[in-house]
Protein backbone atom coordinates (compact mmCIF):
# COMPACT_ATOMS: atom_id res chain seq x y z
CA UNK A 1 0.00 0.00 0.00
CA UNK A 2 1.25 3.45 -0.50
CA UNK A 3 1.49 6.26 2.21
CA UNK A 4 -2.54 6.82 3.13
CA UNK A 5 -3.10 2.56 4.18
CA UNK A 6 -6.51 0.33 3.49
CA UNK A 7 -6.50 1.45 7.08
CA UNK A 8 -6.99 5.09 7.38
CA UNK A 9 -9.20 5.12 3.69
CA UNK A 10 -11.35 2.89 5.96
CA UNK A 11 -11.96 5.46 8.37
CA UNK A 12 -14.48 8.28 8.24
CA UNK A 13 -13.88 11.75 7.94
CA UNK A 14 -14.37 12.57 11.53
CA UNK A 15 -12.37 9.45 12.98
CA UNK A 16 -9.51 10.92 10.27
CA UNK A 17 -9.74 14.05 12.01
CA UNK A 18 -9.85 12.75 15.72
CA UNK A 19 -6.69 10.91 14.60
CA UNK A 20 -4.88 14.35 13.40
CA UNK A 21 -6.25 16.21 16.64
CA UNK A 22 -4.84 13.07 18.93
CA UNK A 23 -0.80 13.26 16.82
CA UNK A 24 -1.34 16.96 19.21
CA UNK A 25 -0.80 14.83 22.62
CA UNK A 26 2.94 13.61 21.59
CA UNK A 27 3.60 16.06 19.51
CA UNK A 28 2.43 19.72 20.38
CA UNK A 29 1.58 22.44 18.06
CA UNK A 30 3.59 24.50 20.02
CA UNK A 31 6.59 22.37 20.76
CA UNK A 32 7.53 22.47 16.47
CA UNK A 33 9.38 26.10 17.91
CA UNK A 34 11.42 24.51 20.09
CA UNK A 35 15.15 23.59 18.69
CA UNK A 36 17.59 21.86 21.10
CA UNK A 37 21.26 21.67 19.30
CA UNK A 38 22.34 19.71 22.47
CA UNK A 39 24.46 16.31 21.70
CA UNK A 40 23.99 16.29 18.28
CA UNK A 41 26.70 14.75 15.59
CA UNK A 42 29.67 17.47 14.72
CA UNK A 43 27.77 18.41 11.04
CA UNK A 44 31.10 18.24 9.29
CA UNK A 45 31.49 14.93 9.89
CA UNK A 46 28.01 14.19 8.30
CA UNK A 47 29.28 15.96 5.17
CA UNK A 48 32.29 14.50 4.74
CA UNK A 49 30.83 10.58 5.42
CA UNK A 50 28.24 11.54 2.44
CA UNK A 51 31.75 12.92 0.54
CA UNK A 52 33.36 9.42 0.94
CA UNK A 53 30.79 7.81 -1.66
CA UNK A 54 30.89 10.31 -4.12
CA UNK A 55 33.77 11.36 -6.81
CA UNK A 56 36.47 12.21 -4.86
CA UNK A 57 38.41 14.70 -7.54
CA UNK A 58 34.45 16.67 -7.58
CA UNK A 59 34.21 16.50 -3.51
CA UNK A 60 36.30 19.92 -2.87
CA UNK A 61 33.64 21.66 -5.73
CA UNK A 62 30.90 20.86 -3.31
CA UNK A 63 32.72 22.42 -0.17
CA UNK A 64 33.56 25.43 -2.38
CA UNK A 65 29.85 25.63 -3.41
CA UNK A 66 28.82 25.31 0.40
CA UNK A 67 31.21 28.02 1.56
CA UNK A 68 29.53 30.46 -0.97
CA UNK A 69 27.11 31.69 1.58
CA UNK A 70 24.73 30.52 4.51
CA UNK A 71 21.93 29.59 2.04
CA UNK A 72 24.02 28.12 -0.31
CA UNK A 73 25.40 25.70 2.93
CA UNK A 74 21.77 25.05 3.36
CA UNK A 75 21.32 24.02 0.03
CA UNK A 76 23.91 21.48 0.68
CA UNK A 77 22.68 20.50 3.95
CA UNK A 78 20.15 18.03 4.01
CA UNK A 79 21.75 15.65 5.66
CA UNK A 80 22.24 17.80 8.61
CA UNK A 81 18.68 18.60 8.72
CA UNK A 82 17.26 15.04 8.67
CA UNK A 83 19.92 14.07 11.76
CA UNK A 84 18.24 17.56 13.83
CA UNK A 85 14.75 16.66 12.45
CA UNK A 86 15.04 12.95 13.72
CA UNK A 87 15.70 13.80 17.26
CA UNK A 88 12.44 15.79 17.48
CA UNK A 89 9.28 13.98 18.01
CA UNK A 90 7.00 13.85 15.50
CA UNK A 91 3.12 13.92 14.72
CA UNK A 92 3.31 10.66 12.89
CA UNK A 93 1.23 12.03 9.99
CA UNK A 94 3.13 10.67 7.22
CA UNK A 95 3.07 11.89 3.89
CA UNK A 96 5.42 11.39 0.42
CA UNK A 97 8.26 13.47 1.79
CA UNK A 98 10.53 15.80 -1.03
CA UNK A 99 13.13 15.67 1.61
CA UNK A 100 14.45 18.93 0.94
CA UNK A 101 12.10 21.61 0.41
CA UNK A 102 13.87 24.28 0.20
CA UNK A 103 12.65 27.30 -1.64
CA UNK A 104 15.01 27.02 -5.00
CA UNK A 105 13.27 23.78 -5.31
CA UNK A 106 10.10 25.26 -6.27
CA UNK A 107 9.49 26.42 -9.68
CA UNK A 108 7.73 26.67 -13.02
CA UNK A 109 7.69 23.79 -15.13
CA UNK A 110 5.87 22.47 -17.91
CA UNK A 111 3.79 19.97 -18.46
CA UNK A 112 3.77 17.16 -20.82
CA UNK A 113 0.54 19.08 -22.21
CA UNK A 114 2.78 22.15 -22.56
CA UNK A 115 1.49 24.25 -20.20
CA UNK A 116 3.45 25.70 -17.15
CA UNK A 117 2.41 24.59 -13.72
CA UNK A 118 4.36 25.46 -10.25
CA UNK A 119 5.24 22.70 -8.48
CA UNK A 120 8.06 20.67 -6.48
CA UNK A 121 10.94 19.92 -9.01
CA UNK A 122 13.68 17.70 -6.88
CA UNK A 123 12.90 14.69 -4.98
CA UNK A 124 16.93 13.34 -4.72
CA UNK A 125 15.78 12.90 -1.12
CA UNK A 126 12.42 11.89 -1.10
CA UNK A 127 10.49 9.18 1.11
CA UNK A 128 7.56 8.81 3.03
CA UNK A 129 8.06 10.64 6.68
CA UNK A 130 5.84 12.99 8.53
CA UNK A 131 4.40 15.90 6.94
CA UNK A 132 6.27 19.01 9.11
CA UNK A 133 9.50 17.97 8.14
CA UNK A 134 9.17 19.76 4.91
CA UNK A 135 7.59 22.79 6.05
CA UNK A 136 10.18 23.19 9.01
CA UNK A 137 13.01 22.79 6.36
CA UNK A 138 10.62 25.30 3.90
CA UNK A 139 10.07 27.71 6.40
CA UNK A 140 13.84 27.66 7.70
CA UNK A 141 14.83 28.09 3.93
CA UNK A 142 13.23 31.66 3.81
CA UNK A 143 14.51 33.15 7.25
CA UNK A 144 17.55 32.36 5.36
CA UNK A 145 17.38 34.30 2.35
CA UNK A 146 15.52 37.03 4.10
CA UNK A 147 18.80 37.34 6.07
CA UNK A 148 21.30 37.51 2.95
CA UNK A 149 18.91 40.31 1.51
CA UNK A 150 19.33 41.93 4.60
CA UNK A 151 15.53 42.07 5.67
CA UNK A 152 14.62 42.69 9.34
CA UNK A 153 13.28 40.08 11.88
CA UNK A 154 10.01 41.25 11.57
CA UNK A 155 10.30 40.81 7.81
CA UNK A 156 11.99 37.57 8.35
CA UNK A 157 9.06 36.38 10.65
CA UNK A 158 6.32 37.57 8.12
CA UNK A 159 7.71 35.82 5.47
CA UNK A 160 7.69 32.57 7.05
CA UNK A 161 3.90 33.69 8.85
CA UNK A 162 2.64 33.76 5.15
CA UNK A 163 4.45 30.00 4.15
CA UNK A 164 2.96 28.32 6.78
CA UNK A 165 -0.46 29.99 6.90
CA UNK A 166 -0.64 29.52 2.66
CA UNK A 167 0.11 25.41 4.01
CA UNK A 168 -2.29 25.42 6.76
CA UNK A 169 -4.99 27.31 4.83
CA UNK A 170 -4.34 25.10 1.34
CA UNK A 171 -4.56 22.07 3.67
CA UNK A 172 -7.93 22.85 4.48
CA UNK A 173 -9.40 23.07 1.77
CA UNK A 174 -8.34 19.83 0.43
CA UNK A 175 -9.79 18.41 3.55
CA UNK A 176 -13.06 19.40 2.58
CA UNK A 177 -12.57 17.88 -1.36
CA UNK A 178 -13.34 14.49 -2.97
CA UNK A 179 -10.40 12.30 -3.58
CA UNK A 180 -9.56 12.78 -7.39
CA UNK A 181 -10.36 16.40 -6.75
CA UNK A 182 -7.03 16.31 -4.94
CA UNK A 183 -5.40 14.09 -6.90
CA UNK A 184 -6.40 16.44 -9.95
CA UNK A 185 -5.35 19.53 -8.44
CA UNK A 186 -2.21 21.46 -9.62
CA UNK A 187 -1.16 24.99 -10.25
CA UNK A 188 -0.70 26.45 -13.46
CA UNK A 189 -0.23 30.08 -14.23
CA UNK A 190 -4.01 30.79 -14.55
CA UNK A 191 -4.38 29.75 -11.25
CA UNK A 192 -1.19 31.40 -9.79
CA UNK A 193 -2.29 34.77 -11.34
CA UNK A 194 -5.90 33.92 -9.31
CA UNK A 195 -3.80 33.48 -6.34
CA UNK A 196 -1.91 36.26 -6.27
CA UNK A 197 -4.03 39.05 -8.09
CA UNK A 198 -5.55 40.58 -4.75
CA UNK A 199 -2.26 41.28 -2.91
CA UNK A 200 -0.11 41.98 -6.08
CA UNK A 201 1.34 45.16 -6.67
CA UNK A 202 1.93 46.25 -10.09
CA UNK A 203 5.80 45.52 -10.07
CA UNK A 204 4.72 41.79 -8.89
CA UNK A 205 2.51 41.32 -11.86
CA UNK A 206 4.67 42.78 -14.40
CA UNK A 207 8.27 40.53 -12.92
CA UNK A 208 5.83 37.26 -12.59
CA UNK A 209 4.98 37.97 -16.45
CA UNK A 210 8.69 38.20 -17.23
CA UNK A 211 8.92 34.69 -15.33
CA UNK A 212 6.94 32.33 -17.17
CA UNK A 213 7.71 34.20 -20.66
CA UNK A 214 11.43 33.09 -19.37
CA UNK A 215 10.14 30.05 -18.26
CA UNK A 216 8.70 29.67 -22.03
CA UNK A 217 12.34 30.28 -23.43
CA UNK A 218 14.05 27.47 -21.37
CA UNK A 219 13.42 24.79 -23.24
CA UNK A 220 15.20 21.16 -24.71
CA UNK A 221 16.20 23.48 -27.92
CA UNK A 222 17.96 26.29 -25.56
CA UNK A 223 19.37 23.53 -23.96
CA UNK A 224 20.76 21.99 -27.14
CA UNK A 225 22.22 25.02 -28.02
CA UNK A 226 24.10 26.21 -25.01
CA UNK A 227 25.28 22.88 -24.30
CA UNK A 228 26.58 21.37 -27.30
CA UNK A 229 28.16 22.51 -30.87
CA UNK A 230 28.64 21.33 -34.34
CA UNK A 231 32.14 19.49 -35.34
CA UNK A 232 33.54 17.42 -37.73
CA UNK A 233 31.84 14.38 -36.54
CA UNK A 234 28.26 15.88 -36.12
CA UNK A 235 26.72 16.97 -32.80
CA UNK A 236 28.80 17.35 -29.66
CA UNK A 237 28.35 18.30 -26.40
CA UNK A 238 30.71 21.49 -25.71
CA UNK A 239 33.36 20.50 -22.76
CA UNK A 240 33.57 22.86 -19.93
CA UNK A 241 35.82 21.62 -17.13
CA UNK A 242 35.56 20.32 -14.77
CA UNK A 243 31.74 21.12 -14.72
CA UNK A 244 30.65 19.46 -18.03
CA UNK A 245 33.61 17.10 -18.91
CA UNK A 246 32.48 14.88 -22.47
CA UNK A 247 33.37 11.01 -21.74
CA UNK A 248 36.12 11.24 -24.42
CA UNK A 249 37.82 13.36 -22.90
CA UNK A 250 37.39 10.79 -19.53
CA UNK A 251 38.81 7.90 -20.98
CA UNK A 252 42.22 6.24 -20.16
CA UNK A 253 42.50 2.96 -21.75
CA UNK A 254 40.15 0.11 -21.11
CA UNK A 255 38.71 2.38 -17.89
CA UNK A 256 37.21 4.63 -19.98
CA UNK A 257 35.78 1.42 -22.46
CA UNK A 258 33.76 0.04 -19.76
CA UNK A 259 33.04 3.23 -18.29
CA UNK A 260 31.07 4.55 -21.82
CA UNK A 261 29.49 0.54 -21.74
CA UNK A 262 28.22 1.53 -18.25
CA UNK A 263 26.64 4.93 -19.48
CA UNK A 264 24.84 2.70 -22.06
CA UNK A 265 23.95 0.26 -19.86
CA UNK A 266 22.33 2.96 -17.91
CA UNK A 267 20.13 4.17 -20.96
CA UNK A 268 19.12 0.86 -22.19
CA UNK A 269 18.17 -0.27 -18.70
CA UNK A 270 16.34 3.00 -18.08
CA UNK A 271 14.40 2.02 -21.09
CA UNK A 272 12.80 -0.58 -19.73
CA UNK A 273 11.07 1.44 -17.29
CA UNK A 274 9.60 3.09 -19.75
CA UNK A 275 5.97 2.52 -20.41
CA UNK A 276 5.55 0.89 -24.29
CA UNK A 277 4.79 4.44 -26.11
CA UNK A 278 7.70 6.48 -24.58
CA UNK A 279 10.15 3.24 -25.50
CA UNK A 280 8.39 3.65 -28.84
CA UNK A 281 9.20 7.32 -28.40
CA UNK A 282 12.79 6.69 -27.21
CA UNK A 283 13.56 4.56 -30.14
CA UNK A 284 13.68 7.42 -32.58
CA UNK A 285 16.70 8.55 -30.98
CA UNK A 286 20.40 7.73 -31.33
CA UNK A 287 22.61 8.40 -28.80
CA UNK A 288 25.95 10.18 -30.04
CA UNK A 289 27.77 11.58 -27.32
CA UNK A 290 28.00 11.44 -23.29
CA UNK A 291 29.58 13.81 -20.80
CA UNK A 292 30.12 14.11 -16.73
CA UNK A 293 28.35 17.24 -15.43
CA UNK A 294 28.24 19.02 -12.15
CA UNK A 295 25.12 19.60 -10.65
CA UNK A 296 23.83 21.72 -7.86
CA UNK A 297 25.04 21.60 -4.30
CA UNK A 298 24.36 19.13 -2.51
CA UNK A 299 24.77 16.73 -5.31
CA UNK A 300 28.11 17.92 -6.37
CA UNK A 301 29.99 14.26 -6.16
CA UNK A 302 27.38 12.18 -7.63
CA UNK A 303 27.58 10.73 -10.71
CA UNK A 304 25.49 12.56 -13.37
CA UNK A 305 25.69 12.41 -17.18
CA UNK A 306 24.23 14.67 -20.21
CA UNK A 307 23.52 12.01 -22.57
CA UNK A 308 22.59 13.12 -26.36
CA UNK A 309 20.20 11.88 -28.32
CA UNK A 310 19.66 12.95 -32.10
CA UNK A 311 16.62 12.03 -33.91
CA UNK A 312 15.77 12.43 -37.80
CA UNK A 313 19.42 14.94 -38.08
CA UNK A 314 21.23 17.57 -36.11
CA UNK A 315 19.01 19.84 -35.30
CA UNK A 316 16.35 16.68 -33.72
CA UNK A 317 17.83 16.82 -30.39
CA UNK A 318 16.99 14.81 -27.29
CA UNK A 319 19.06 15.75 -23.92
CA UNK A 320 18.51 13.21 -20.84
CA UNK A 321 20.37 13.24 -17.42
CA UNK A 322 21.29 10.14 -15.74
CA UNK A 323 21.75 10.80 -12.62
CA UNK A 324 23.04 8.53 -9.50
CA UNK A 325 20.57 8.06 -6.72
CA UNK A 326 22.22 6.99 -3.21
CA UNK A 327 20.00 6.65 -0.24
CA UNK A 328 17.90 9.23 0.89
CA UNK A 329 19.02 11.37 4.11
CA UNK A 330 16.02 10.61 5.71
CA UNK A 331 16.17 6.80 5.68
CA UNK A 332 18.24 6.47 8.89
CA UNK A 333 15.46 8.55 10.68
CA UNK A 334 12.46 6.95 9.35
CA UNK A 335 10.28 3.55 9.48
CA UNK A 336 8.87 3.50 6.62
CA UNK A 337 9.13 1.69 3.33
CA UNK A 338 12.91 0.70 1.96
CA UNK A 339 13.86 0.50 -1.63
CA UNK A 340 15.70 -2.12 -3.23
CA UNK A 341 16.38 0.61 -5.96
CA UNK A 342 17.03 4.59 -5.24
CA UNK A 343 16.63 5.67 -8.58
CA UNK A 344 13.10 3.96 -8.64
CA UNK A 345 12.62 5.31 -4.92
CA UNK A 346 13.11 9.06 -6.29
CA UNK A 347 10.76 8.38 -9.30
CA UNK A 348 8.07 6.72 -7.41
CA UNK A 349 8.04 9.67 -5.15
CA UNK A 350 8.33 11.90 -7.85
CA UNK A 351 5.41 10.34 -9.38
CA UNK A 352 3.18 11.03 -6.06
CA UNK A 353 4.21 14.25 -5.13
CA UNK A 354 4.39 15.93 -8.83
CA UNK A 355 0.98 16.63 -10.39
CA UNK A 356 2.57 15.90 -13.66
CA UNK A 357 5.96 14.68 -14.40
CA UNK A 358 8.21 14.61 -17.39
CA UNK A 359 7.75 11.93 -19.99
CA UNK A 360 11.14 10.14 -20.10
CA UNK A 361 11.39 9.93 -15.79
CA UNK A 362 12.91 6.31 -15.45
CA UNK A 363 15.35 4.39 -13.19
CA UNK A 364 17.79 1.98 -13.69
CA UNK A 365 20.57 -0.09 -11.96
CA UNK A 366 23.70 -1.28 -12.76
CA UNK A 367 27.27 -3.13 -11.60
CA UNK A 368 30.05 -1.06 -12.37
CA UNK A 369 32.97 -2.78 -14.39
CA UNK A 370 35.53 0.02 -12.79
CA UNK A 371 35.01 -0.92 -9.31
CA UNK A 372 32.45 -3.72 -8.86
CA UNK A 373 30.04 -1.03 -7.13
CA UNK A 374 26.23 -1.51 -7.41
CA UNK A 375 24.60 2.05 -8.60
CA UNK A 376 21.02 3.01 -8.78
CA UNK A 377 20.20 5.86 -11.48
CA UNK A 378 17.15 7.97 -12.80
CA UNK A 379 17.18 9.88 -15.82
CA UNK A 380 15.11 12.65 -16.77
CA UNK A 381 15.05 15.34 -19.51
CA UNK A 382 17.87 17.84 -19.00
CA UNK A 383 15.60 21.08 -19.34
CA UNK A 384 12.30 21.65 -20.10
CA UNK A 385 10.78 25.11 -19.21
CA UNK A 386 11.76 25.44 -15.96
CA UNK A 387 11.63 28.59 -14.23
CA UNK A 388 14.03 29.39 -11.08
CA UNK A 389 13.31 31.79 -8.94
CA UNK A 390 16.20 34.65 -7.79
CA UNK A 391 15.18 35.17 -3.80
CA UNK A 392 18.46 37.58 -3.75
CA UNK A 393 16.47 39.85 -6.19
CA UNK A 394 12.89 40.22 -4.39
CA UNK A 395 11.92 42.72 -1.62
CA UNK A 396 10.02 41.46 1.24
CA UNK A 397 6.63 41.84 -0.25
CA UNK A 398 7.50 39.49 -3.70
CA UNK A 399 9.18 37.11 -0.86
CA UNK A 400 6.13 36.84 0.61
CA UNK A 401 4.26 36.11 -1.98
CA UNK A 402 6.50 33.39 -3.15
CA UNK A 403 6.40 32.33 0.30
CA UNK A 404 2.64 31.38 0.02
CA UNK A 405 2.92 29.79 -3.07
CA UNK A 406 5.26 27.49 -1.84
CA UNK A 407 3.38 26.63 1.06
CA UNK A 408 0.21 26.05 -0.83
CA UNK A 409 2.14 23.88 -3.08
CA UNK A 410 3.40 21.83 -0.83
CA UNK A 411 0.24 21.01 0.92
CA UNK A 412 -0.85 19.89 -2.42
CA UNK A 413 2.23 17.93 -2.85
CA UNK A 414 1.65 16.45 1.22
CA UNK A 415 -2.53 16.06 0.00
CA UNK A 416 -1.95 13.91 -2.85
CA UNK A 417 0.16 10.82 -0.76
CA UNK A 418 -1.09 11.65 3.26
CA UNK A 419 -4.56 12.62 4.58
CA UNK A 420 -5.15 16.06 4.55
CA UNK A 421 -8.37 15.76 6.98
CA UNK A 422 -6.17 13.91 9.57
CA UNK A 423 -2.86 16.92 9.30
CA UNK A 424 -5.99 19.55 8.66
CA UNK A 425 -7.26 19.22 12.09
CA UNK A 426 -3.90 18.63 13.58
CA UNK A 427 -2.83 22.18 11.90
CA UNK A 428 -6.22 23.63 13.42
CA UNK A 429 -8.04 27.00 12.62
CA UNK A 430 -5.64 29.47 14.67
CA UNK A 431 -2.39 30.17 13.67
CA UNK A 432 -0.49 28.11 16.98
CA UNK A 433 1.20 26.14 14.46
CA UNK A 434 2.27 28.89 12.43
CA UNK A 435 3.81 31.02 15.23
CA UNK A 436 5.56 27.63 16.13
CA UNK A 437 7.37 27.72 12.71
CA UNK A 438 8.23 31.40 13.39
CA UNK A 439 10.37 30.28 16.11
CA UNK A 440 11.77 26.80 14.56
CA UNK A 441 12.72 28.65 11.82
CA UNK A 442 14.85 31.25 13.37
CA UNK A 443 16.23 28.69 16.12
CA UNK A 444 17.40 27.10 12.67
CA UNK A 445 18.50 29.45 10.62
CA UNK A 446 20.80 30.79 13.49
CA UNK A 447 22.25 27.37 14.18
CA UNK A 448 22.59 26.67 9.94
CA UNK A 449 25.11 29.97 10.46
CA UNK A 450 27.19 28.16 13.41
CA UNK A 451 27.43 25.17 11.05
CA UNK A 452 28.54 27.21 7.64
CA UNK A 453 31.10 28.62 10.29
CA UNK A 454 31.97 25.18 11.66
CA UNK A 455 33.09 24.27 7.64
CA UNK A 456 34.65 27.09 6.89
CA UNK A 457 36.88 26.43 10.29
CA UNK A 458 37.25 22.78 8.54
CA UNK A 459 38.71 24.20 5.14
CA UNK A 460 41.07 26.80 7.00
CA UNK A 461 42.44 24.71 8.85
CA UNK A 462 43.14 22.05 5.93
CA UNK A 463 40.69 18.97 7.74
CA UNK A 464 38.37 19.57 4.24
CA UNK A 465 39.52 20.93 0.49
CA UNK A 466 37.75 23.50 -1.05
CA UNK A 467 37.41 24.79 -4.55
CA UNK A 468 35.59 27.93 -5.79
CA UNK A 469 34.49 26.78 -9.34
Amino acid sequence: MTITSAYTASLSPADRAARGRAARKHAPRSGHGLFDAGGREDPVEVIERQSATRVQELVPIRYGRMLESPFRFYRGAAAIMAMDLGRRPDTGLTVQLCGDAHLLNFRLLASPERHLVFDINDFDETLPGPFEWDVERLASSFVIACRANGFSEKEQNETVRECVRAYRTRMREFAGLRTLDIWYAQDDVDRLRELMASSMSKEARRRTRAATDKARTRTHMQAFEKLTRLTPEGRRITPDAPLITPLRDLRSGAGGDRQEQEILAVVEGYAKTLSSERRHLLRHYRLVDMARKVVGVGSVGTRCWIVLMLGRDDEDPLLLQAKEAQESVLAAHTRGERYDNQGRRVVTGQRLIQTTSDIFLGWTHIVSGLDGRSRDFYVRQLRDWKGIARPETMDPAMLRLFAQLCGASLARAHARSGDPVAIAAYLGGGDSFDRALIRFAQAYADQNERDFAALGRAAATGRVHAEDL
